[in-house]
């Protein structure tokens, strides 16, 4: 059976942020991931996971100015020092909150950059941060996201995530799969899964095409977890879903398709 983590940046959202890892106890998640902790001390977040008996699964290190589009910088030209710096915090809270996987967004190509100079200045930074997420005992993840939710996002596929991480080498960088943007993107999500398995860190779940909770969309939920059973994942699945009504109340399809 999947390992549920939620995403409380998304999910229980009846509720101010902090008071989400309470909720998630509640409705019997054992692990949380949410976007950013960068608003809140850790010290804080660490005793609202520890007062709750929740696992840090994951986050994003710093995106840039996420309120005004930035969607990470890592492919920026002239942001390198900016994306170091970010690296460093990231792993200060990572280090507070017990948390062992670091996510790092591509960011959006800029018009009339050629996307070879985006990609190697990408792959660079990766380099570098992957060796002080590992230093730290952190897992660097990548996560191809689709061009409808985000448009103009450098990775997009799966495949180019998978070959960044044999690039850069298994041990440090593992590939964030996120059945949602698979499907929208690239479809075939359960043979993309059994053949990228050995490089996969983590995994993301949400229905297509309003992002909701599973059995709300177009996508075979029964046969999806089936195959996450079959193939031998075991690492954790983050529900990064918007919930279609009460966060609660959706949380009924755990029990629909037994998981």
């Amino acid at each position: 059976m999947p390992r549920f983590c939620a995403n409380l940046s998304m999910m229980f959202n009846e509720v101010p942020f902090l008071d989400r890892f309470a909720r998630a106890a509640a409705a019997g998640f054992k692990g949380v991931e949410f976007l950013f902790p960068y608003d809140h001390p850790a010290a804080e977040l660490r005793a609202r996971l520890d007062a709750n008996g929740l696992e840090q699964v994951l986050f994003n290190a710093p995106p840039g100015d996420f309120t005004a589009g930035e969607r990470g910088i890592a492919c920026l030209p002239g942001r390198v020092t900016e994306f170091r710096d970010g690296i460093k915090r990231a792993l200060d809270y990572a280090a507070a909150l017990g948390c062992r996987r670091l996510h790092v967004m591509a960011g959006l190509a800029p018009a009339g950059t050629p996307w070879e100079t985006l990609t190697t200045l990408y792959v660079t930074n990766l380099a570098w941060a992957a060796e002080q997420t590992a230093a730290a005992g952190v897992r660097l993840l990548i996560e191809p996201i689709n061009h409808r939710d985000i448009p103009g996002y450098l990775l997009n596929t799966v495949e180019q995530g998978a070959a960044i991480v044999e690039a850069l080498g298994r041990e440090r960088v593992a590939l964030q799969f996120d059945i949602y943007h698979c499907q929208i993107t690239e479809g075939d999500v359960t043979r993309r899964m059994q053949t990228l398995l050995p490089v996969i860190g983590h995994m993301q779940l949400a229905d297509v095409p309003d992002r909701h909770e599973p059995g709300t969309g177009e996508i075979g939920w029964d046969y999806v977890f089936r195959r996450i059973d079959a193939i031998g994942y075991r690492e954790w699945v983050g529900c990064e879903y918007r919930p279609a009504g009460d966060t609660m109340a959706g949380l009924a399809w755990r029990e629909r398709f037994g998981v």
